[in-house]
């Protein structure tokens, strides 16, 4: 939708032609910008409350540049899986914060200056950290307070028994882990709020590339758990934000 057009409705709302609802279905089911190899959801923060995100891999740094242009207004836009290679072409036109280590980017960033609630990340082991810091970065992108507990995994308990007292303050838990995946369950069984697991694909070879993790997550005798896709930390660091932002005013 054009400033002309938005111009026009609010006209028409103003003038009684349209109402106000039918000016915010218009809104939600209209714009999105025809690139020829993206369409580019521009109003999808006006249904969602989140810009479109953008997933990096498999796209080329012009295509990622011809979608940033798109959405040139927006704030806090997400690149996921997106390499240092592909960062380094976009640093030098967008305004981008960079974040390596968990194949990340936020452009247009704008700093939020209440986040709510709060959700804790919690990894199995360092390995696990590019996982857990995408899911980490995804929730504070989008307005959550986020506490990170890394490398407290079951082969030593005692690391995730002295973190008791943040976790049991926690909204929502991302509990990130590969190798046997028990992670989810030790935490799931300790706290009595959601917990969402994240199987990574660390590992040595009977764990199947996080297969292993996975089907033990959902297979998991602590009840509250819920499970995402294998690497999936932005998933997870999604679905933790709309947990915690349930109850907050809008």
């Amino acid at each position: 939708m054009s400033q002309e057009e938005l111009f026009h409705l609010l006209q028409q709302v103003q003038q009684g032609t349209v109402s106000p609802e039918q000016a915010i279905t218009q809104l939600k089911i209209a714009p999105f910008q025809n690139l020829g190899f993206a369409r580019v959801d521009t109003h999808r923060s006006i249904r969602q409350g989140v810009p479109e995100v953008i997933y990096g891999a498999g796209k080329t740094t012009e295509q990622i540049a011809g979608i940033l242009e798109a959405m040139a207004g927006s704030s806090n836009v997400l690149i996921t899986r997106v390499s240092r290679e592909k960062l380094d072409g976009l640093s030098s036109r967008f305004p981008v914060e960079r974040h390596d280590e968990a194949n990340l980017a936020i452009v247009y960033p704008k700093a939020i200056s209440n986040p709510v609630g709060h959700i804790v990340v919690v990894s199995g082991g360092t390995s696990d950290m590019a996982v857990a810091e995408e899911a980490a970065l995804t929730a504070q992108a989008l307005g959550n307070r986020v506490s990170r507990i890394y490398d407290a995994g079951v082969a030593g308990l005692h690391r995730l028994l002295a973190t008791l007292d943040t976790l049991t303050k926690a909204r929502v838990i991302i509990a990130v882990a590969g190798m046997e995946g028990a992670l989810p369950s030790v935490v799931g069984g300790l706290v009595s709020c959601p917990v969402i697991a994240v199987p990574t694909s660390v590992g040595y070879g009977a764990s199947f590339g996080g297969v292993t993790a996975l089907l033990a997550m959902l297979n998991s005798c602590a009840s509250g758990i819920s499970v995402v896709n294998i690497d999936n930390g932005f998933g997870a660091g999604y679905q933790a934000s709309l947990i915690n932002h349930i109850g907050e005013e809008k």
